[in-house]
């Protein structure tokens, strides 16, 4: 069955949240997130996998890569050198889990300290995020928070073979 629309119509949608409802909503992504990586064991969260998939550190890793550093460049069009998410910064220094919630932590204050420095009309603008992905920024931001959700339940399904009940998804607290 095919079905064809003829009728062209423009919506106009100013916002349907405002920059500080989006922040808030990835803060609790990124309580919820944290507890993940503490739920893991310290002998499981650097090499565990399942299906070829990569140990969570590793995902970690990757959105450590993203989250601060990609808030920092669409406030400031400063983008830190276009290597991809292969590669990450953290590789070297976050070898215990610690290091990784501390430097998660550290991660999430470089948002909240670079966040204010977007002005709404800024959400609405294109640009090239790592001077690679180009996008509007509230879409750039949204795949920011996906990912996280995306690498956040692959986590979870790692706890949950492991026998290790994993915190509640809903749980944003």
């Amino acid at each position: 069955m095919t079905t064809e629309n003829n009728h062209s119509e423009t919506l106009a949608i100013t916002s349907f949240t405002s920059g500080t409802d989006m922040l808030n909503a990835w803060l609790g992504h990124r309580r919820l997130t944290r507890r993940v990586i503490e739920a893991f064991p310290e002998d499981k969260i650097f090499d565990y996998s399942i299906g070829g998939m990569r140990p969570f550190a590793d995902m970690v890793k990757e959105l450590l890569d993203i989250s601060g550093p990609g808030i920092k460049g669409i406030a400031t069009d400063e983008w830190p050198e276009a290597t991809g998410f292969s590669n990450h910064s953290a590789k070297d220094v976050a070898a215990t889990k610690a290091v990784l919630l501390q430097l998660w932590d550290q991660a999430t204050e470089e948002i909240k300290t670079y966040w204010p420095k977007i002005n709404e009309a800024r959400f609405q603008e294109n640009t090239l995020v790592f001077g690679m992905y180009e996008g509007q920024v509230f879409s750039s931001i949204l795949y920011f928070i996906d990912n996280e959700i995306h690498h956040r339940a692959q986590g979870t399904v790692y706890l949950r073979s492991l026998g290790i009940e994993p915190p509640a998804f809903w749980n944003r607290d």
